[in-house]
């Protein structure tokens, strides 16, 4: 059985925010929500969140996590007090837990794995995972044997100026025999300079104790401060992006692009420079995305274009073409083969198939058929000032330049709209609707300033 606790007390008074530090977002998830997804790779028994500032607001955002509970830390002295708050929660456990902190995101399920088979393999009492860093300072030292079997641990403002110069730190994430833990933490002291419970002194009293090295470094990075969090996004998308231009998509600039790892994309997709990629987001096959796009929480089909253009919760069908400049919002669904063009902006509206609305157009909450044609200026008046109401318009219809449609209306199949005209009533199929006033000439008028 294995159980894992993260450690979420912490204010993180460098991150100069009234925001807890485990809260703050790294491509569009909380620094602690990319922890407890990492733990999914052992399938733990139990997890815990160890809060404190601001518990409810933590408690709030992780509500939905399968097998979360929740444990109060209402004094923050260190680490080892940290984990003392499990003693009643873990009163007859048997197996293993695993410390991790939920200040730490980029660290790999894999490497949760190697620690954990570790631990087991040689029936460690305790098994802490480490990295050698070009770049010690401000983490603790790990010292240890020729059979990796660690001797102590010394905290950074501890160490001597001899142990400062070991790069082998402690990532601050550990295995634990639970049992022998369990009887090991009433012993902790504050005998330190921080006047703190450390955990790391847990190596006192139990044995064996080994270490377990992580590859990656990087893996390990903690966020302290707004500086580290952006360190930590640009190492975040390093690897998705190495991973999907390795997976067949090509990135133009890839410098210039950001894609959440909640992002999919399939091969021969090419992302082009300064477009973002956020949220649940699907790019199908052979698309060109970009340049200068955002998509977020949306799917594009396959063969499609999204070219300086801003797509939000919305569908996009295949072999259609978006912008540019056109603003796809509010759950939008366009057909395939479609195109939709410079300066149009949808909302919570449905295209139907082969349907254009090619330039300077707004069309909010309606449904379009298939084959239909909105000229340039149209739009849907679908506001009354307290109520929005629905436009429906049928296959193979057509709308003039400038014409204005005031919702609730329907134009059936095979209407066109003459320029100019704004409909306030239903048309049925096959017909022309033009309401516009009569075109006046008076000859010989010019304006008075003019006058000769």
């Amino acid at each position: 059985m294995v159980a894992v606790a993260i450690l979420a007390a912490g204010r993180g008074t460098r991150m100069k925010s009234n925001l807890p530090k485990v809260l703050h977002s790294l491509a569009g998830r909380s620094l602690v929500e990319r922890v407890l997804d990492s733990c999914k790779v052992i399938d733990p028994e139990k997890i815990f969140a160890i809060v404190g500032y601001q518990a409810d607001l933590v408690k709030e955002t992780l509500a939905g996590y399968p097998k979360l509970e929740f444990v109060e830390q209402t004094e923050q002295l260190g680490t080892g007090h940290a984990v003392q708050q499990l003693l009643p929660h873990l009163k007859d456990f048997k197996g293993d837990l695993i410390v991790l902190n939920g200040d730490v995101p980029l660290l790999r399920g894999a490497s949760i794995a190697k620690l954990l088979s570790t631990h087991q393999t040689y029936q460690n009492a305790a098994t802490i995972l480490t990295a050698n860093v070009p770049n010690p300072q401000g983490y603790g030292r790990v010292f240890c044997n020729e059979q990796n079997q660690v001797r102590h641990i010394v905290e950074d403002k501890d160490c001597t100026p001899a142990q400062r110069r070991n790069r082998r730190i402690n990532a601050g994430v550990y295995c634990f025999n639970w049992p022998q833990l369990a009887e090991i933490l009433p012993k902790l002291t504050t005998n330190n300079q921080q006047k703190e419970y450390y955990l790391t002194d847990v190596v006192k009293y139990a044995s064996p104790v080994m270490a377990a090295e992580v590859q990656d470094y990087l893996e390990i990075s903690g966020i302290n401060d707004r500086k580290q969090l952006s360190s930590a996004h640009q190492i975040l998308q390093m690897r998705i992006k190495q991973a999907w231009m390795e997976a067949g998509v090509t990135m133009i600039d890839p410098d210039s692009i950001t894609i959440d790892d909640t992002v999919r994309l399939e091969s021969d997709t090419i992302i082009e420079p300064q477009t973002h990629l956020r949220g649940n987001t699907a790019i199908a096959s052979g698309c060109r995305i970009g340049p200068g796009s955002l998509i977020e929480n949306s799917a594009i089909g396959a063969n499609s274009t999204v070219m300086y253009s801003v797509v939000t919760d919305s569908c996009v069908g295949e072999n259609t073409r978006i912008g540019p400049y056109s603003h796809l919002r509010g759950k939008v669904e366009v057909g395939q083969s479609c195109r939709i063009g410079n300066f149009v902006e949808l909302k919570k509206s449905t295209i139907g198939n082969n349907t254009n609305i090619a330039h300077l157009s707004y069309l909010g909450d309606a449904t379009l058929g298939d084959r239909v044609n909105i000229g340039a200026g149209t739009i849907t008046a679908n506001y009354d000032g307290f109520n929005k109401h629905h436009t429906q318009i049928g296959d193979r219809t057509k709308t003039g330049a400038n014409s204005v449609l005031v919702a609730p209306v329907t134009l059936k199949e095979d209407v066109t709209v003459a320029a100019g005209t704004v409909v306030t009533e239903d048309v049925n199929e096959d017909a022309l609707v033009i309401s516009r006033p009569p075109q006046i000439i008076k000859k010989g008028w010019r304006p008075r300033n003019l006058s000769k």
